[in-house]
């Protein structure tokens, strides 16, 4: 056999063993290529069942809120927020007792603020006797804004004194909250309750213990000993912190979106369902930090004072206090 004849069988050889090579990997390809696409279809289905069991679960507890007749919307036609410029939310908190369009004084006051960066959830709570200036109405109770002005004029107070500025509102009666607990932590929620209290004619004793939505909000709400207001806010933080800790967490989740539906039922809010997704998907994730909290006015920034328009309040330095707010929503 001549030298090219044996290079050209050598070559044929090559091309075969190549052939056969080709032959036998293809199977293989295919076969991955078929369990990965099989793979992302599974996870595609399970996807859309979360989305629709969260759905429906969103929609039923806003309608069983909506159809509650013992708690009416509270209209609110003048809200301007104002967009934060690192991109964080800011939602007013005003906590009442009123009935329908009867608006009263809020009894509570807080700034809840979450930061996509961060994604780090932060409670401010405001003294309700804080003297500060209410544009148009002059010194008074910070609780009086809510009074004169709805949330519209609770935000200008907040602008104009602690240089805080809230995107939207969300007023909550008091009584609905025990409801939503309970459908967030049907079994209860753990406090270590600080004191033994007497909250209208409701024993409550000091130490760990498990509360319904009922004793927990009576604890929340209780002010009526020495500490007064300072108490009151430290409590209130305590039992949104569990709330945060037991309730919005991936081993509840299942139950966290009929609790939002609730929530958006029961609030009169201008907080778009959009927001609720986004940032309820951290928390039922497991991505969203624990929750900070901090209490205006600061310590060592305030003093009592007492004036015939106004009665006790607690006169405060109001640039130790914007300090310390734009220092711990930043941080």
């Amino acid at each position: 056999m001549s030298r090219m004849e044996k290079y050209h069988g050598k070559d044929a050889e090559d091309n075969n063993n190549e052939e056969f090579y080709e032959e036998e990997q293809q199977p293989k390809k295919r076969k991955k290529q078929s369990s990965f696409k099989r793979f992302i279809k599974t996870i595609g289905v399970i996807l859309l069942l979360v989305i629709g069991f969260s759905t429906f679960q969103f929609i039923k507890g806003n309608s069983e809120a909506k159809s509650d007749g013992e708690f009416g919307q509270i209209e609110v036609t003048d809200f301007n927020g104002q967009n934060n410029h690192d991109g964080s939310t800011n939602v007013l908190l005003l906590g009442s007792d009123s009935r329908g369009t009867d608006r009263g004084r809020s009894d509570s006051i807080m700034v809840a603020h979450y930061s996509k960066k961060s994604r780090t959830p932060k409670l401010v709570s405001f003294m309700r006797d804080t003297y500060v200036n209410i544009p148009g109405y002059g010194y008074n109770k910070l609780n009086a804004a809510y009074a004169y002005g709805g949330p519209e004029l609770v935000r200008q107070t907040l602008k104009e004194n602690f240089n805080v500025d809230v995107q939207y509102y969300a007023i909550v009666n008091f009584a609905s909250f025990s409801r939503i607990v309970d459908t967030l932590l049907p079994n209860g929620i753990k406090i270590d309750a600080e004191k033994d209290l007497d909250v209208d004619g409701e024993d409550i004793a000091k130490g760990p213990q498990i509360m319904d939505g009922h004793k927990a909000l009576q604890y929340a709400r209780f002010r009526k000993d020495e500490e007064g207001d300072f108490g009151r806010v430290r409590r209130q933080q305590q039992v949104m912190n569990a709330v945060f800790d037991q309730g919005l967490s991936v081993f509840n989740a299942f139950r966290l979106p009929k609790a939002m539906g609730k929530v958006q039922g029961y609030t009169s809010t201008d907080v778009p369902n959009r927001l609720y997704a986004t940032i309820g998907k951290d928390f039922i994730f497991g991505v969203a930090k624990p929750l900070e909290k901090l209490a205006v006015p600061v310590e060592g920034s305030w003093s009592y004072g007492s004036y015939e328009h106004a009665g006790s309040v607690l006169e405060i330095d109001e640039a130790s206090n914007t300090f310390a707010i734009a220092d711990f929503l930043s941080n």
